[in-house]
């Protein structure tokens, strides 16, 4: 039984033999481009990457390495707000409002990496049900 869909329309396949460095290249114009290889490739070649074709947003890999550690922080400080309050103490709330607005920056910052408006995400941080692109 053949794998996909039956109504694939690209049954053909184009082998091409590439050196590491040139690979990696690929992978990186790709990237760039934010395409999978497949479809920079069909673009690069025939002028379109084809109907079906999504575009990836390209991910700045350095911003989610520093927002990650930002990350680290705000739950720290969440943890011994937390900590303070499971033991007694009484809210403090401009902590929290700190701590609360410290996440929406990097909710933001994330959001704005990832190349997704503030208005496509769902409060919650979740995408909305409504396609890219469309």
């Amino acid at each position: 039984m053949p794998s996909g869909s039956e109504k694939r329309q690209r049954t053909r396949q184009c082998h091409v033999r590439l050196t590491e460095e040139e690979f990696a290249q690929l992978i990186a114009k790709a990237e760039n481009a934010g395409r999978p290889a497949s479809a920079f490739l069909r673009a690069a070649a025939l002028g379109d990457a084809g109907p079906r074709a999504q575009r990836r947003p390209p991910v700045d890999q350095k911003a989610l390495l520093q927002l990650l550690g930002h990350c680290g922080r705000i739950g720290n400080n969440v943890n011994q707000i937390a900590r303070h309050m499971n033991s007694g103490g009484k809210p403090c709330l401009p902590e929290l409002q700190e701590a609360l607005g410290a996440y929406l920056q990097i909710r933001n910052a994330i959001l704005a990496a990832l190349a997704v408006s503030t208005e496509e995400a769902a409060p919650d941080g979740h995408q909305g049900s409504k396609p890219r692109g469309s």
